[in-house]
């Protein structure tokens, strides 16, 4: 293809863009209901989807932390898993990733870690993904409180003989 073809394509091919994009204005226009082209209300952000920002440590689930007397646990599962099975001791602070922890929350759980003297917090959580007890473990370690750690694979792994 030379030169002088190549310059007849372009405004041939813009040519078309145009018509077609006419051609989807027409028929929108025609619609009974057709697509709005600009949006007749603002956006609305229906979930808010937090980034959990502080450091957590990994634990197996037989890591001798686990066994460690000063430990706080936390378990970030449902109550009814919570019911089923937890370790003991453990306080249970429900957890949805898509949702952080209201402040009033954090401030009585880091009341309670400061009144058990704690010196690390260690939270399991569904051992999904995403884990509950990781994100959790993220944001309240995001949020402030120090020495966090969470067991990977959380209760699940906990349960199938990981437990101390």
């Amino acid at each position: 293809m030379g030169a002088r073809e190549r310059s007849r394509l372009v405004p041939e091919a813009a040519a078309v863009a145009a018509a077609a994009a006419l051609l989807a204005l027409a028929v929108n226009a025609l619609r009974p209901a057709g697509l709005p082209l600009v949006a007749r209300t603002p956006y609305e952000v229906l979930v808010p989807c937090p980034e959990p920002g502080g450091l957590v440590v990994p634990l197996g689930p037989g890591d001798p932390a686990l066994r460690a007397p000063r430990k706080f646990l936390i378990d970030a599962r449902g109550k009814e898993a919570f019911r089923r099975f937890h370790l003991p001791g453990a306080v249970n602070v429900p957890y949805d990733w898509l949702d952080p922890l209201p402040a009033s929350e954090l401030r009585q759980l880091a009341r309670e870690v400061a009144a058990s003297r704690a010196t690390r917090v260690v939270v399991y959580g569904d051992g999904g993904r995403p884990d509950s007890g990781e994100h959790l473990g993220r944001e309240i370690s995001g949020r402030g409180l120090r020495h966090v750690s969470f067991v990977r694979g959380g209760a699940p792994a906990l349960e199938d003989g990981g437990a101390p």
